[in-house]
């Protein structure tokens, strides 16, 4: 079941928080596709930010949005002009009062959506596949992560026909709960097609009860355990 399910669904309210925190009567559904509305106009408007994470807070006449990014000075602008402006856009799509909260991602090497989303950018700058993986491992291993997995499939190399290649190094217990494992997928649009990359990263485990909430720091520095590079094609 690990090796199939999203590992962060599968780890929702035992080491990870949800991402949606409110509670909807009749409208419950009108309020979903208001918060994927915020989410994907967010991630296009903020797209140069390094988004890791949104989470949406409701409360009657207020909708509290907290951003995790890797760059919050994108989002803050000069004097706090952008993130202002940003609240005034979001309020014509909500009709509510917005606060935005902006986290800090003090690590992104050990993001999965910030390493999977500068592995497509290479891919699409014609960066070699191999090489940007081997970078991504390298760095998010340097900076102290227990383990990495990395998935690309597609025509790789122009290949006539499509393929999986799987590059590890560590370890990445996809059936231990207390596993801090962080999970992403982005897609490259390249001149031979589609590629899609997904990435699994162990920053190592948690015991006893984590705090859920949207500020909880989910980068701690684990204890660096050693492993050797592998290849598996599929």
């Amino acid at each position: 079941m690990g090796q199939k399910v999203n590992p962060i669904s599968n780890r929702l309210g035992i080491i990870r928080g949800w991402d949606s925190n409110w509670f909807g009567g009749k409208n419950y559904g009108d309020k979903i596709l208001e918060d994927t509305k915020i989410r994907k106009y967010l991630n296009a408007r903020l797209a140069k930010a390094s988004i890791s994470r949104i989470v949406i807070e409701r409360t009657l006449k207020l909708i509290t949005i907290t951003v995790h990014t890797a760059r919050p000075g994108i989002i803050i602008g000069k004097g706090g002009q952008e993130v202002d402006k940003l609240k005034e856009e979001l309020k014509k799509i909500t009709d509510k009062e917005v606060q935005i909260n902006i986290f800090e991602v003090k690590r992104p090497e050990l993001d999965a959506i910030i390493v999977a989303n500068n592995i497509a950018r290479q891919l699409e700058g014609r960066i070699a596949f191999r090489r940007a993986v081997k970078m991504a491992i390298a760095s998010t291993m340097r900076m102290g992560a227990e383990g990495i997995k990395i998935q690309i499939s597609g025509r790789l190399n122009g290949a006539e026909m499509a393929r999986a290649e799987m590059y590890k190094e560590g370890r990445t217990p996809l059936h231990t709960f207390r596993a801090n494992i962080d999970y992403a997928q982005a897609e490259a649009l390249t001149k031979t097609g589609l590629l899609g990359i997904k990435v699994w990263i162990c920053k190592g485990e948690i015991y006893g009860k984590p705090d859920l909430s949207p500020n909880f720091a989910t980068q701690d520095k684990p204890q660096r355990k050693g492993g050797n590079f592998k290849k598996r094609r599929k």
